[in-house]
């Protein structure tokens, strides 16, 4: 049993990892997204507000990998968890896990990106700035 405890502590401890980096992209996306959409508003820069939804849509697709590895991670808890002692192998390889069969569409990377925890946080951060946007052309 000892081994098993172990496999899954060091699996939890990736999961946990997962869950701090993406809340540090969600830190950072809306610290430099305020940064440029403050500065088109006060200039009424229409180049800078476009620009804007570079950082704010790469944000979000790498969020989305964060929560999708960390859905995997999740998986693979859940094939160790049911594994025998004599099997355990301290594999992180999530490929393991990748059939369909196995995890199901929840882990499917553009799902975790429209996922419904990121989906209203980053989807409401571009919809804000295509209003920016559409403020400043009209």
């Amino acid at each position: 049993m000892e081994k098993k405890f172990k496999h899954l502590e060091m699996i939890l401890s990736t999961i946990e990892r997962m869950g701090n980096n993406s809340f540090l992209i969600k830190g950072w996306s809306i610290t430099l997204v305020s940064a440029f959409f403050v500065v088109a508003l006060q200039d009424k820069d229409k180049v800078t507000a476009i620009w804007t939804l570079f950082p704010a849509i790469i944000f979000w697709f790498l969020d989305g990998y964060y929560l999708w590895q960390e859905r995997l991670l999740r998986s693979l808890y859940e094939h160790v968890r049911k594994l025998e002692e004599k099997k355990i192998d301290f594999s992180m390889d999530t490929s393991l896990v990748r059939d369909v069969k196995i995890r199901g569409r929840r882990n499917i990377w553009i799902n975790a990106v429209l996922s419904r925890t990121l989906f209203p946080f980053h989807g409401g951060m571009v919809i804000a700035i295509i209003a920016l946007i559409l403020f400043l052309y009209f």
